[in-house]
């Protein structure tokens, strides 16, 4: 396993949780790095991206609420995700790419465009 998240767990509506992703093997500095999310009977929904130079991406569904951020030093991506609602309700997926963040804001936020995933962890709100 080379990509690990953890932090997952179950909240009350409104409350926070910060969701990390840690690159086991290799130093990801230079990678594009996404998170993605699946709720039951749903398709994954990419909601945050972070390049090697810090610039992000969100989608509205979670614009305001949720931040990436990367420590470099770490090799830990981390989501902070406040004002949590239970439509947040999903298992919560980081993704790293060489070039993802490369080819515009879309494709930041397309599953398709990342060559390795982590296994997830659940974000249960109530």
């Amino acid at each position: 396993v080379q990509l690990v998240e953890s932090g997952g767990g179950s909240v009350q509506a409104g409350g926070s949780l910060r969701l990390s992703c840690a690159d086991t093997a290799y130093s990801y500095s230079r990678y594009c790095i996404g998170w993605f999310r699946q709720a039951p009977g749903k398709e994954y929904e990419g909601i945050a991206a972070i390049d090697s130079d810090g610039s992000t991406t969100y989608a509205d569904s979670v614009k305001g609420r949720f931040t990436i951020s990367r420590d470099n030093a770490k090799n830990t991506v981390y989501l902070q995700m406040k004002s949590l609602l239970p439509e947040d309700t999903a298992m919560y997926y980081c993704a790293e790419d060489r070039f993802a963040c490369l080819k515009g804001p879309n494709s930041r936020l397309d599953r398709n465009e990342y060559r390795l995933w982590g296994q997830g962890t659940q974000v249960t709100v109530s």
